[in-house]
């Protein structure tokens, strides 16, 4: 991951940190099945969201959608617009459409965007019983978002995990504490058909419209919806990624 000094998508310096989490789909399927995500699940290689036939590596329904991309001047004027007359989120308990995280660890987004993955929709029945992401899980729901973030903070099994997923990347890791210019973004479509974009640096979930039973994050609406729309602000900038959670090959 690319570092910069401009533009820093993460909590401020001197905040708890994590070393940046590579976008590499073993390690990231590593990591989920250490914390207690169920062998039938996978994270998979999106090689391209415009073109079906390479779409078609990925088995379906996909169950979330990570996408990884470069925080400009563009996306931060959009974002900022678009969160300037919304309320901070405050939801907790069952009732909640979604569970959301507010990111407090720095350079820890790759992580908010698997636990937002498999803490919602369908995905959130594949975590197994009395594991750290059952726990945490069990745990966070009762929550407003100001002690989930602190109950991630103060969970070793999380970062004991993440540190070794994120030790073990293909490119040498940044330092936990550098500014990291590239953010993640999660997509998932709950029970009731609405595609959310989970993002921990945002004011709280975003529903982004609503899909239909035989569409799940990688159909046209939902692409259309969700990345394309981040394509679309990139200002040219190509370092965009996307790997998604679905079933397992094996």
């Amino acid at each position: 991951m690319s570092t910069t000094t401009a533009l820093n998508p993460d909590p401020s310096p001197g905040s708890l940190a994590f070393i940046p989490l590579e976008a590499n789909p073993e390690l990231m399927t590593s990591l989920l099945h250490k914390l207690g995500l169920s062998q039938a699940l996978q994270v998979h290689d999106v090689y391209s969201i415009t073109e079906p036939e390479l779409l078609a590596f990925v088995p379906r329904p996909a169950l979330a959608l990570l996408l990884v991309f470069p925080v400009s001047a563009t996306y931060e004027s959009h974002r900022l617009a678009e969160d300037a007359g919304v309320p901070e989120y405050a939801g907790s308990g069952d009732d909640e459409p979604v569970l959301w995280y507010k990111q407090t660890i720095r350079n820890a987004c790759g992580l908010m965007g698997l636990l937002h993955a498999v803490s919602n929709g369908p995905a959130r029945g594949f975590i197994e019983s009395n594991t750290p992401l059952h726990r945490l899980l069990t745990a966070s729901i009762p929550l407003p978002p100001a002690q989930r973030s602190a109950l991630l903070e103060r969970t070793p099994e999380l970062a004991a995990a993440h540190q070794e997923a994120a030790s073990r990347g293909a490119t040498a890791a940044p330092d936990a504490q550098d500014d990291v210019d590239l953010h993640y973004v999660c997509f998932v479509k709950t029970e009731d058909g609405t595609l959310w974009e989970l993002d921990g640096r945002r004011k709280g979930p975003i529903a982004r419209g609503k899909l239909g039973d035989g569409e799940d994050v990688l159909s046209d609406k939902a692409l259309l919806w969700g990345p394309l729309q981040f394509l679309e602000r990139g200002g040219g900038d190509m370092r965009f990624s996307c790997v998604a959670l679905a079933g397992s090959l094996d």
